[in-house]
């Protein structure tokens, strides 16, 4: 059943991590799975994200690394402390109702922000129990979201993807044909983040207080993160609290944050212009 609904799971994980997944059918186990992995690795090369039924009303996610992961491996031990950070981050995200492990680590009750991916033996567990008709496209869709995104996502992270736009309005070339060059998003819009910001602090604007689900339904989606501290203006990179140091703003109170260069409007300076236009 689960096979049935690989495209469906490929498109939320595609939207949540914000990296390229390719998946395929898993007969290993007694029922079928899913096995999951970023595309640009294949399921040799690097972090490998496992998902069968469990019992009746549950399913279990397993991530684990491939044969060859190496290369990986070294990269995620190079990873900097912000990274590492966010990565944790986005697995404590995880409902306190779905169980964590991760085998050989004793990790403390409270939230996983410990872990650590010290060589290729690493392997995370999430088991989700008690799910009302496990395998509707609601309850696996719960599953991408509440789980094997930010487990993956978290990866991503310490991998160091990194996130490509389109040329921004008026930057296309005249010519058909021309190669164009992509930039790099800027940190703030990482998916990632928005992600982790979303999950802990909702889909509401930090300064006007509006909720773009609300007011636009299907097409609300559209909430941005803002660093408290401005990235350009530190002297030297430092870790960040993603629980503290990010905010959801709408895309209107974002743009009109940034409307002061170098140093941003603070977030209560915002809302008070528009407490005074508000009169």
């Amino acid at each position: 059943m689960i096979a049935a609904k690989k495209k469906l799971i490929l498109r939320e994980l595609e939207e949540g991590t914000g990296a390229a997944i390719a998946a395929t059918v898993d007969h290993s186990g007694l029922r079928t799975g899913l096995r999951i992995w970023f595309s640009d690795l294949d399921e040799r090369h690097g972090p490998v994200a496992d998902i069968h039924p469990y019992g009746l009303r549950g399913h279990r996610v397993e991530l684990t690394f491939g044969d060859y992961s190496g290369a990986v491996l070294g990269q995620i031990r190079n990873a900097s402390p912000e990274d590492v950070q966010l990565a944790r981050a986005l697995v404590a995200s995880i409902r306190e109702d779905i169980r964590i492990e991760v085998s050989g680590q004793d990790l403390p009750e409270q939230r996983l922000f410990d872990w650590d991916v010290a060589d290729g033996t690493f392997k995370m567990t999430a088991t989700i129990r008690d799910q009302v008709k496990p395998l509707e496209d609601a309850a696996l869709i719960d599953i991408c979201h509440d789980v094997i995104v930010p487990m993956m996502a978290a990866m991503a992270e310490l991998i160091g993807y990194d996130v490509i736009e389109e040329p921004e309005h008026g930057e296309e070339s005249a010519f058909e044909g021309a190669i164009l060059q992509s930039v790099v998003k800027r940190r703030e819009r990482n998916p990632r983040n928005r992600l982790l910001c979303i999950r802990i602090h909702g889909e509401k604007c930090a300064a006007c207080g509006e909720a773009p689900l609300l007011k636009y339904g299907v097409a609300g989606s559209i909430i941005e993160v803002h660093h408290l501290e401005p990235l350009a203006s530190l002297a030297a990179p430092r870790s960040y609290d993603p629980r503290t140091d990010l905010v959801p703003l709408c895309p209107s109170c974002h743009r009109a944050i940034h409307t002061r260069r170098p140093v941003p409007f603070g977030i209560e300076e915002l809302r008070a212009m528009i407490e005074a236009s508000r009169g």
